[in-house]
């Protein structure tokens, strides 16, 4: 599970790198240097010519990162912000984050996520920027990248004033870092003043189809949209996450999306609400256009729960468990076997509307002593608990409930029990979270219940999906 790292909002989260010719280069000169040394002394020659280098403690080498870290932070202050969405009405502010100056002329970054509450409602919310020297002011909307939680700023100020910025890591942008560099996060956490952390990087982010650069660091609520940097000062990625299962888990946006979201910025003005939907819905869509083609791509396996048969994603960014609970200690009256798979991808698009995820699960279950209807009974038809807030962000769900039997062009698939509940997005039309539940029907004491949960999907999408996973379920008892 992701956490925040802002109040008030949740989402879905080094030294400059030596390529590897550099590394083959290094190695190779160290060797040339050994081996002359030892040829020297063969020959009689130089015997003392080579004297131990000193050895570094762990104090010593406390002190050079310390030292880094106060050099990283004391260039980057000018360049750093903290961003403050601020009720109009009340004039306080109702979120905080951070961001930093990557043009001279003002431009910053930060991410969606702090500023969601303005883009959407500019009427009621405004954004503004304090600096490190105190300095304040407003802050207009130029740009928006939902996939990767970034937005891009222009700081109000008098014409002609000049800013210092950061600059991006050409190794970051190349894919050159290597595991294990040392990086600098930095922000404004809790709102307790502009602080450094100093952490490490450990590669993109596995099974996870968004792009996220994993960051072994303490990343806290109020440093989202502040850079994470290399000793050289140079942003590889962007503060957007942490793990609240696990210690000094966080996540960073990549430079590289942070680069084509300035470029875009460059083209067009500042956006109001209106386009700030109409982005989102066409963000929203390209996204999805790429999700199901790669989820069609991966292609799927064909698994086994008793006697039934189910398809699984192969896509390595769907995490899956299993579940039994054979192993309670109460008395059980009904066996079950359970497999859950979930891409964690999560999209923030407003205040409580967190979107783009996809859960599929399959249980199998089989009657100990109940007849077949308390069996019946135990089962039923449970939608799962779908994400959101506030009632007036949704439509409310309209549901149907219907009875599949076995045809011809799907013999193998048992007869189903199928519950289907669909809500729109009120503030993107052509946006729903779906919820299919299908029970079989061909056995009155043991039955399988798959169900599969979308969220933010167009209405064609979430059918032709639902169509797929009803096929897919098959029943072969003559393999038992």
């Amino acid at each position: 599970m992701v956490g925040c790292v802002f109040p008030g909002f949740c989402f879905y989260r080094l030294a400059m790198p030596v390529s590897r010719a550099c590394l083959i280069f290094l190695f190779a000169c160290l060797c040339f240097s050994a081996g002359a040394a030892l040829a020297a002394n063969a020959d009689g020659k130089d015997r003392d010519a080579h004297v131990a280098a000193p050895v570094q403690g762990p104090e010593d080498a406390a002190r050079s990162l310390s030292a880094a870290a106060e050099r990283v932070f004391g260039e980057a202050q000018p360049r750093l912000l903290q961003i403050r969405t601020v009720l109009k009405s009340a004039q306080k502010q109702s979120s905080i984050g951070s961001g930093f100056l990557v043009s001279a002329d003002g431009r910053a970054l930060t991410n969606y996520h702090v500023l969601a509450l303005h883009a959407l409602e500019p009427d009621l919310y405004q954004i503004e920027y304090r600096a490190a020297d105190g300095s304040r002011g407003s802050l207009r909307l130029l740009a928006i990248d939902i996939g990767n939680d970034l937005a891009v700023v222009q700081l109000d100020t008098p014409p002609g004033k000049q800013f210092e910025a950061f600059a991006f890591a050409r190794a970051a942008l190349e894919g050159r870092l290597v595991k294990g560099e040392r990086l600098f996060s930095m922000g404004n956490p809790l709102d307790l003043g502009f602080t450094i952390v100093e952490g490490t990087y450990n590669g993109l982010v596995d099974k996870s189809y968004q792009a996220r650069v994993h960051f072994t660091g303490a990343l806290n609520p109020g440093m989202s949209g502040g850079p994470t940097v290399t000793k050289d000062n140079h942003v590889v990625g962007v503060n957007v996450a942490r793990s609240i299962d696990g210690d000094l888990v966080s996540f960073l946006a990549p430079a590289e999306a942070a680069v084509r979201l300035l470029e875009k910025a460059r083209a067009g003005g500042e956006m109001d609400a209106a386009a700030v939907r109409r982005e989102v819905g066409a963000q929203m869509n390209a996204w999805q256009k790429d999700f199901f083609a790669a989820l069609d791509a991966q292609g799927f396996r064909e698994t086994a729960l008793g006697p039934y048969r189910v398809a699984e994603s192969k896509a390595d960014w769907f995490n899956c468990w299993a579940y039994t609970n054979r192993d309670e200690w109460r008395k059980l009256r009904v066996l079950m076997n359970r497999s859950s798979c979930n891409t964690h991808t999560q999209l923030f698009l407003g205040n409580e509307i967190y979107t783009g995820g996809m859960e599929i699960s399959h249980a199998y279950f089989k009657s100990i002593d109940l007849d077949a209807l308390q069996f019946s009974r135990r089962l039923g038809v449970r939608h799962p608990y779908l994400p959101g807030g506030a009632g007036n962000r949704y439509t409310p769900f309209r549901c149907r409930d219907d009875f599949l039997a076995s045809g011809e062009s799907s013999p193998q698939r048992p007869a189903l029990r199928v519950s289907w509940c669909a809500r729109g997005y009120r503030d993107f039309p052509g946006l729903y979270d779906v919820s299919v539940v299908a029970v079989t029907q061909d056995h009155d004491r043991e039955a399988l219940v798959s169900n599969a949960t979308l969220t933010g999907v167009q209405f064609g999408n979430a059918l032709a999906f639902t169509r797929g996973f009803l096929a897919a379920l098959k029943v072969r008892r003559d393999l038992d």
